[in-house]
């Protein structure tokens, strides 16, 4: 493995395997978030101030069978030279004999983006043959998506073995494993971390991981519905995984016994139907009456959570505390942002990852006022699991 850092770069081919997978307008098909370009930026940039070209690969989309011109990379080449300041090359492929031509004859300081490669279904399969082609494309090989560092597909997985020295993280992927490493084994106590979304079942092996870890478990959004079940608690029409309720026990049980502050809400904004117009009132969380359902936290639960968080050294944000997206269920979503930026200016260090999170931290414009975002939901969750990442993995070796 390579350093991106004391690489030389000088006069060779980068291929870089990043993520920019952005969301696009549907009818004009113009970007409408550019994050994840703008992230990878500073790898761009690094390599070509130091004398190389850059040849990038990403997929767009879940284009089905083959190539479709509203997943087509095309899109993205405009964005792509006004963020840079130059124009960006363009491919329609990415293995043709075309696409070769054009990557072999970059010059130093010149960018090159292939078509994307989702076109081809041996990328997804991780094929062996697919993986060596795109090899062509560089004389050194760059993974900085995070995003699909999970997969262990040809272009963030297979790639590498065709790189054997000459492979290596960009600053993108670097920092979201030291960020996320930080987190999980500082030393720098109380590390909190908020859990939050709709189910317990698709944050029970985080939940477990994180208890043996964690000084504060703070639970959010609809699953907390299943632990106030567990416990006995009236939850009216909230989201509740009734299979799921002896799991919450053991949590419960779990946290008690490793001494980690297992907190629960107290209390909850109810409607009468899942709609932003719907009658609402707040009620202790334990009490929601028949026919109503809990959508967002309350504010005894705010105050709480500002309590415990402004205590914290380490913070680690996974899941909204309620459905965010109506404006009058975001509150208690909106209230735990403000009170990680205040942890943060008082010197915690503030981890935010996975998809609701990141976009609640965008929507209320709080990104730049916390430690560090993730790009990668999935990859980031999986990351924390304890599980190796393909992508991660194929580069240290």
């Amino acid at each position: 493995m390579a350093d991106i850092h004391s690489y030389n770069f000088q006069n060779k081919r980068a291929l870089i395997r990043v993520d920019f997978n952005v969301p696009l307008d549907k009818e004009t098909l113009e970007i409408t978030d550019d994050t994840r370009i703008r992230a990878a930026l500073p790898t761009i940039k690094h390599i070509l101030s130091n004398g190389g070209s850059v040849v990038l690969m990403s997929h767009l989309g879940r284009p089905k069978e083959g190539p479709e011109d509203k997943f087509s990379l095309r899109h993205l080449v405009a964005h792509c030279s006004n963020l840079l300041g130059f124009d960006v090359q363009f491919v329609n492929d990415c293995i043709s004999e075309k696409s070769f031509e054009a990557s072999s004859g970059l010059k130093p300081g010149e960018v090159l983006i292939l078509e994307n490669l989702r076109f081809y279904k041996e990328e997804t399969k991780g094929d062996a043959d697919f993986a060596s082609k795109l090899a062509r494309h560089g004389d050194v090989y760059v993974n900085d998506a995070f995003g699909t560092a999970h997969r262990a597909h040809a272009s963030t997985a297979i790639i590498a073995d065709n790189f054997p020295q000459d492979k290596m993280f960009g600053f993108l992927l670097e920092g979201e494993i030291k960020s996320v490493d930080k987190v999980l084994n500082s030393n720098d106590k109380p590390l909190t971390a908020i859990v939050g979304g709709a189910k317990v079942s698709s944050k029970i092996t985080i939940i477990e991981r994180l208890i043996g870890k964690v000084d504060n478990l703070i639970v959010g959004g609809g699953m907390a519905f299943t632990f106030v079940k567990a416990q006995g608690g009236k939850v009216g029409n909230s989201l509740v995984e009734d299979d799921y309720l002896d799991t919450a026990r053991k949590i419960m049980d779990q946290a008690t016994q490793k001494g980690v502050n297992l907190y629960i809400p107290v209390d909850a904004i109810v409607a009468d139907q899942f709609d932003n117009d719907a009658q609402r009132q707040e009620v202790a969380i334990n009490e929601v009456p028949d026919g109503w359902m809990g959508l967002d936290t309350g504010s005894k639960t705010s105050e709480a959570c500002k309590e415990i968080l402004l205590n914290s050294k380490m913070i680690l944000w996974n899941g909204p505390m309620g459905v965010f997206e109506m404006e009058n269920f975001q509150q208690g979503t909106k209230d735990v942002a403000y009170a990680i930026v205040e942890a943060t200016e008082k010197g915690a260090f503030s981890l935010i990852g996975g998809g609701d999170s990141v976009a609640a931290i965008n929507k209320f414009g709080l990104a730049d006022r916390v430690s560090y975002v993730s790009t990668g939901g999935g990859a980031m969750l999986e990351y924390l699991e304890g599980k190796e990442l393909p992508g991660i993995k194929a580069i240290r070796g």
